[in-house]
């Protein structure tokens, strides 16, 4: 650990560290190969995660277990960064059982339903999945054609969902519908919960991705699901700013995801540099390299601190919606970057698959398109920042 590291965390956090650390090494690190080569989406590694209280950490201590549960998002970011510098696709079902679908029922939930749905996602026992994006609705959730109507006593819901982390695998769904197409969907949006047994829910297929083995993506069908009133998380029509909430959280995650894909690529290269010799001397002397490994540093540090500043906001109860957007976008193009110089640098190493440079580099790029594109989050940063100013006025 660096000096600046040092100053940036508490002896606690970086005992937590430490602890996420040792377990990736004897959990994670044995099957690591297996899991990249086959694709295996690991509900046994997911169970060891959260009995290990990793899950818990961003949920309130009464519903988590380990005495790290409850800590906050900090917290969270350590995990995501570590395991994911192991096994990205891993954190990624990782991060939409405990936070993508934990954290809409752990902020929003009944008494039942948290312990119904979310005790036993957070303990690694159940999973869970998030489901807003759509065939036709990406960045525009106001856009969603997804809708439920009342029924009996509870709601039919129908739809068509697409790009659900752990959709075919997760026992209990976060799902977002239109409940009243009268208004805008802004106010007539509502959140439920769904279980993957309930009739009429059946998943499409797993989508093959570019990156990330390990991790499941898929498109999922909803046909007259009903779905009992008391499965309506929040109120009805409070569906839009639940998922707003969920997002601020969400983006400072895989800003820390970013971290770890981005970290061992950094460390690969600069120790390459060290050690390959070209024309007499190791290549770290030319400026070609150095000043690259330089920059590749800097951005890095960078991005560490505009989302622990994130995470310590949100913590501490403060907006992040502009701050959160801000580390996604910085981070997660840093990460593409170094991972492409890391490449440049080993050369005709850096293009082999036992490097691993080329599975951080493809695990990388998602993250500038989901839980919002890069694009998306610049309008949003430049909203804030023009309110901001407007407000000063």
């Amino acid at each position: 650990m660096g000096a600046d590291e040092f100053l940036m965390y508490t002896e606690e956090e970086r005992d937590f560290r430490e602890y996420v650390k040792q377990f990736c090494l004897e959990e994670i690190v044995p099957h690591e190969d297996k899991i990249i080569k086959e694709n295996i989406y690991s509900k046994e590694i997911l169970y060891k995660i959260g009995q290990a209280g990793l899950m818990s950490v961003h949920h309130p201590k009464e519903l988590g277990i380990g005495k790290y549960a409850g800590k906050g998002l900090v917290y969270e970011t350590i995990v995501a960064e570590e395991v994911s510098a192991v096994v990205a696709g891993l954190d990624m079902a990782r991060m939409a059982s405990a936070t993508l679908y934990g954290k809409p029922v752990s902020r929003f939930g009944t008494n039942f339903q948290k312990d119904k749905y979310l005790k036993p996602v957070i303990r690694g026992e159940k999973i869970g999945a998030l489901g807003i994006t759509e065939p036709n609705v990406g960045s525009d959730v106001a856009g969603m054609e997804t809708h439920a109507e009342p029924k009996d006593d509870g709601f039919l819901l129908n739809g068509h969902k697409k790009y659900i982390t752990n959709g075919s695998q997760a026992n209990f769904l976060c799902v977002f519908a239109i409940t009243d197409s009268e208004v805008h969907s802004k106010q007539g949006m509502s959140a439920f919960i769904i279980e993957n047994t309930m009739p009429g829910f059946s998943v499409v297929k797993d989508l093959d991705l570019m990156g990330m083995n390990g991790a499941r993506v898929s498109e999922l069908i909803f046909e007259n699901i009903f779905v009992p009133k008391e499965n309506v998380l929040g109120n009805i029509g409070d569906g839009f700013a639940i998922c707003m909430d969920e997002l601020d959280s969400e983006r400072v995650a895989i800003a820390a995801e970013a971290l770890g894909y981005a970290r061992p690529a950094l460390e690969k290269a600069i120790g390459h540099s060290q050690t390959r010799v070209q024309f007499g001397k190791p290549i770290r002397l030319f400026e070609g390299v150095n000043f690259k490994i330089a920059d590749m540093a800097t951005d890095f540090e960078a991005a560490r601190l505009l989302t622990l500043n994130s995470a310590r906001r949100y913590d501490k109860g403060l907006s992040i919606s502009k701050e959160a957007a801000m580390a996604k976008i910085f981070a997660t193009k840093m990460a593409v970057d170094v991972c492409d110089s890391a490449i440049q640098i080993l050369g005709g190493r850096g293009y082999e698959k036992e490097n691993k440079l080329e599975r951080y580099y493809r695990d990388a790029k998602l993250m500038e398109i989901g839980g919002g594109t890069s694009e998306i989050l610049r309008y949003l940063v430049q909203r804030e920042i023009f309110k901001e100013a407007k407000s000063k006025k």
